[in-house]
């Protein structure tokens, strides 16, 4: 059988492992594009460590998980993004401010929306990554919704109002 996105089974073998509960996922093949995608993950807490091995054909990772990963999945096509389009595209695929990170391939290398932004580059876009919120965080939007939905019940208005206001998606 023909693999036709190398990334896209990683990324599939990353959340159907975490979705298990399990805490490491061996994924083959290797290639520089998944190591580099691996390590923006690493470097914004989605994973842990992630080992590279040469087995002289495709190579192997073993990558450690943490049980932050909610979503990612990989963007197909790989659509072209201007600088002055990222924050578009941001409120397009990510569920809420703050909650992911969308992945560009661009000329200063494999890059999230934020660092692109930061140094002012455009370039395609590989995947996204949405992070579990943690249980202070949850616990906190959970308090929020509760003073909402009290106020909303003095000024008359209905809970879809609320939660039409805030956006927001508890996971």
């Amino acid at each position: 059988m023909v693999r036709v996105s190398v990334l896209n089974d990683c990324l599939n073998n990353i959340v159907n492992a975490e979705k298990r509960g399990k805490r490491q996922v061996l994924i083959r093949p290797s290639s520089k594009v998944i190591v580099k995608f691996l390590s923006v993950m690493q470097r914004h807490g989605y994973i842990g460590e992630f080992e590279v091995i040469d087995d002289h054909r495709s190579g192997k990772i073993v990558v450690q998980l943490n049980g932050r990963l909610n979503k990612t999945g990989v963007i197909s096509p790989r659509y072209n993004l201007a600088v002055r389009d990222i924050e578009n595209w941001v409120n397009l695929l990510l569920p809420s401010r703050g909650f992911g990170h969308i992945i560009l391939t661009t000329s200063s290398g494999i890059l999230d929306h934020e660092e692109a932004r930061r140094k002012n580059v455009g370039g395609k876009i590989l995947a996204t990554s949405t992070r579990r919120c943690t249980f202070a965080f949850s616990f906190f939007i959970l308090l929020l919704l509760l003073l909402l939905l009290s106020s909303a019940k003095k000024r008359d208005m209905r809970v879809c109002d609320v939660t039409m206001l805030l956006r927001i998606r508890i996971t």
